[in-house]
């Protein structure tokens, strides 16, 4: 007979590779995390500051603002992860569309992130301005 909290504990946990067992990664301490963008951030904010205004509606569990590969400069956007779903809506409805270091920022649920290809057409397709194939 299997248990109840054996078949709880399975849904929690997903197996990879045969018989190992992780944990997903929005699930921190036995409670579901959830993972926030917030978009229109200014070029000067740091992670820190950004802790700091989301600690008012929750456990910050990670920040992670994105830079530009090339220059290493702030792309205006990023990642907030809350510790449980509660805690992450609380943060939607209290920070959405206020002012932080003067620009309304936007905060909603993130979106899981797509797998990203070549993106556009291949190089032997494409023409780039040379008249294409003959």
């Amino acid at each position: 007979m299997v248990s109840s909290s054996y078949i709880v504990s399975l849904h929690f946990l997903k197996l990879v590779k045969g018989s190992k067992k992780i944990a997903p990664k929005n699930i921190k301490g036995g409670r579901m995390s959830t993972r926030l963008y917030v978009g229109n951030i200014s070029f000067k904010v740091t992670e820190d500051d950004v802790k700091e205004l989301f600690s008012q509606a929750g456990e910050v569990v990670s920040v992670k603002l994105i830079k530009d590969a090339a220059t290493g400069r702030l792309r205006g956007f990023g990642f907030v992860e809350m510790a449980s779903k509660e805690e992450g809506q609380k943060a939607i409805s209290m920070l959405n569309g206020n002012a932080f270091m003067d620009r309304n920022i936007v905060v909603n649920e993130a979106k899981p992130q797509e797998m990203r290809g070549r993106g556009g057409q291949s190089r032997e397709r494409s023409s780039f301005g040379r008249g294409g194939r003959r």
